[in-house]
């Protein structure tokens, strides 16, 4: 596939700054508060910063945002260094919001001068309900029109330590009528008798993060300040603080992004500290925490994590971004570099009845063939062996291809083996199957030619090692539980799952990244090599409807069920994604259309950043843009866009496609092309109860009929609602509405 450059809105900006003359350099900021350990969101703003910064030969300054000594610690600090390293960036100085305490003092006692700015001594229960509502303005405060001499005779007074905690706060002047409430004369100080982890009792206030954000990037000379959209809003009052601060134009503007948002994670740096406070997890670093240091832990490189970054790309939209492309993203990123090995997680125990022949070192390469690195271990083959316990049924389901009485199959790198017997316990459990193997199979090939259905791993049981393995599932079991109020009720209880493995020799005393096969990608644990964590699965479960089946491509007629030759392409790099696609859910037929065509393909990667279900968007991409020539002014998150409503029963299917040629032609949002054709698919019950009331007392006669025995008047009953609502029903609805009356 061609390279193709991520999505960056931002990038577009410096470039434009550059070409204007606006600024002749590039300056950006890391600028995380010390109260927690980093989390995958930090790692985007990480990976943006300092990848902008690179990407301009400019600079990206490392600044700790320390302004509330409560939270604070150095041991949170030293955290964040070693995570910006590990992530593969070097800071171009580190600097603290303390470093300026002095200097955003004296502009505070500037503007006070100047009568910007004025010392309130209501309470905190006052000033939050005379700050108005979003449809009323907010009330002065009693203290607001006080002489620039009697504020700041009062500002001196606390910062002399002469008031107590809550006494009275510096807030600025703006506007109490303001649109946008952060304006309405926001805080700067507050009394706060706390020691700092740096500047110990030097100061007893403490700048508020609004006031002494931007003027930290001001003071440090930030060209482009880059934030997250929850602070689109503080972006009126960065500038203000930094305009009435003196600092002469260009000055430094803020940007906001969308938030990392990933399936099944949470990324609230409070909520996170109390999964560590309340002793839920094993600690920041802990392998179910999105901590970097938990992420480090688990396994995951920092290669796959900017991988991740640069594939979801930077947009100013919000969207959940699908647990599979990152699972995709860290097996891609593991492949080429994890060795593969055999361990046997919940062992059933095979006696190879005609094998006498001791133990048998056979050659077990380190890679597949499609991997251009060298090398093999030895793997021993004796009359014992382990193979997974669900891979044998007794009583096999229809197109079974692993073990079963009588039936054939290949052990990896071994012989091939039919099972005769099975063996049970007093209590029915199976605990030994009897097999016999055929000598003249070694290296999992007959001799003379005859096929089998499947192959498994194994270990030998006489020459094997125990090996602790975890295995993790997300903490969640909802998509989004950041937006849970009840989220502590939403842990999963089986997050963590911890067994005794059975694995070949070649991992003991082992230690790196494995891919155990048909299992996943493994990691040693960084203190303990005894402990295999699980980063990731083989092949992803997320996301997949069962129920969902794709449309065969139109280039080939579906007389028969296709196999995947049929489908895979030829090429070694499009086959290669054409697998990792089948691997993440995607059907073969639709796999076939994309792997191929690296137009169609970063169009689905970029669409599926964007939000879009995986499934339903390459069906449509490879069912509605595989015949046509080109994309027109179709953007990425316009589709995703278009995929959610669909996938939403929003619009259906025509809708869908009249929206998509709009898109192609003209371009524009998704949702407002549906509402301006009256395209919105009407899913309201109660609408369309009534519609199916009004349809079925219209045609008494019919309905008699109906139930009478002639049940294909249902499809009648459904095309007079469908008449009715102009085309805009939900079919399935409307359908499930009419039998609830009819049947």
């Amino acid at each position: 596939m061609a390279e193709r450059e991520s999505s960056n809105f931002i990038r577009d900006i410096i470039r434009t700054d550059l070409a204007t003359g606006k600024w002749g350099r590039v300056q950006t900021r890391f600028p995380p508060e010390p109260n927690g350990y980093l989390h995958l969101g930090h790692a985007k703003a990480i990976c943006v910063d300092f990848g902008l910064a690179a990407e301009f030969e400019g600079l990206c300054n490392l600044r700790l945002d320390d302004t509330n000594p409560v939270a604070e610690d150095d041991e949170f600090v030293k955290a964040i260094e070693e995570d910006v390293r590990w992530l593969g960036f070097e800071w171009g100085g580190v600097f603290h919001a303390s470093d300026y305490f002095d200097q955003l003092y004296e502009i505070a006692e500037s503007l006070v001068a100047r009568g910007l700015a004025y010392v309130d001594e209501q309470s905190g229960d006052e000033i939050r309900k005379n700050r108005g509502t979003v449809t009323e303005p907010g009330t002065p405060s009693p203290y607001r029109d006080r002489s620039p001499a009697e504020n700041l005779e009062r500002l001196r007074e606390m910062k002399a330590g002469k008031h107590p905690d809550g006494a009275m706060v510096l807030r600025a002047k703006i506007d109490m009528a303001a649109d946008n409430m952060i304006l309405r004369d926001p805080l700067m100080y507050r009394i706060r008798h706390a020691s700092h982890h740096r500047t110990g009792d030097a100061w007893c206030i403490y700048p508020m993060y609004d006031y002494a954000h931007g003027l930290s990037d001001a003071i440090e000379g930030v060209t482009h300040s880059i934030c997250t959209l929850e602070f689109d809003n503080n972006r009126a009052v960065y500038d203000w603080f930094v305009e009435k601060a003196g600092f002469e134009e260009p000055r430094t503007h803020q940007y906001e992004m969308a938030r990392l948002k990933l399936q099944h994670v949470m990324l609230s740096k409070r909520r996170l500290k109390k999964l560590v406070t309340d002793g839920i997890v094993d600690g920041w670093d802990d392998p179910r925490m999105p901590t970097i240091s938990g992420l480090r832990r688990l396994g995951v490189r920092p290669s796959a994590i900017r991988a991740f970054i640069d594939r979801t790309g930077v947009a100013r939209a919000d969207s959940l971004v699908a647990r599979d492309l990152w699972d995709s993203v860290i097996r891609d990123d593991l492949n080429a570099e994890a060795p593969r090995r055999m361990a046997v997680l919940d062992p059933i125990e095979i006696e190879i009845a005609n094998w006498d022949g001791g133990i048998e070192w056979l050659d077990a390469p380190d890679w597949p063939h499609d991997i251009p690195k060298d090398g093999s271990r030895k793997l021993p083959f004796s009359k014992t062996l382990y193979i997974e316990r669900e891979d044998f049924a007794e009583q096999p389901p229809k197109k079974w291809k692993r073990l079963a009485p009588g039936v054939e199959v290949r052990l990896r790198y071994g012989y091939l083996v039919t099972c005769d017997q099975v063996v049970k316990d007093d209590s029915g459990r199976i605990v030994k199957l009897v097999c016999s193997y055929d000598p003249e199979s070694k290296g999992g090939n007959a001799p003379d030619g005859r096929k089998v259905g499947g192959t498994l791993h194994w270990v030998s049981a006489e020459a094997c090692e125990d090996i602790e393995v975890r295995l993790y599932k997300p903490l969640f079991t909802v998509d989004s539980p950041d937006a849970e109020e009840d989220w502590e009720s939403l842990l999963d209880p089986e997050s963590r799952v911890v067994i005794t493995a059975k694995a070949e020799p070649a991992l003991q005393g082992a230690t790196g990244h494995f891919q155990l096969e048909r299992l996943g990608y493994f990691a040693t644990d960084p203190d303990d090599a005894s402990i295999f964590h699980r980063v990731v699965q083989l092949k992803s479960s997320w996301g997949k409807k069962p129920a969902e089946t794709a449309p065969a491509p139109r280039k080939k007629p579906a007389q028969k069920p296709a196999v995947a030759a049929d489908y895979r392409p030829e090429d070694a790099a499009a086959a290669a994604r054409f697998d990792t696609l089948v691997a993440e859910g995607i059907s073969e037929p639709i796999a076939g259309v994309l792997a191929p065509n690296a137009l169609l393909d970063a169009l689905y990667v970029s669409a599926l950043a964007a939000g879009a279900p995986a499934v339903p968007l390459a069906n449509l991409i490879a069912s509605e843009l595989g015949p046509r020539d080109g994309l027109g002014q179709l953007t990425p998150e316009a589709l995703a866009a278009l995929v959610l409503l669909a996938d939403s029963d929003a619009v259906n299917s025509n809708g869908a496609k009249e929206v998509l040629d709009v898109l192609i032609a003209h371009g524009g949002e998704p949702e407002a092309i549906v509402d301006a054709r009256g395209l919105r698919q009407v899913s309201d019950t109660n609408k369309l109860g009534d519609m199916v009331d009004e349809v079925l007392g219209a045609f008494p006669d019919r309905v008699e009929a109906y139930k009478g025995g002639r049940k294909g008047l249902k499809g009648f009953f459904v095309g007079q609602v469908m008449q009715r609502s102009q085309g805009t029903a939900n079919p399935q609805l409307v359908q499930k509405l009419l039998a609830e009356r009819l049947d």
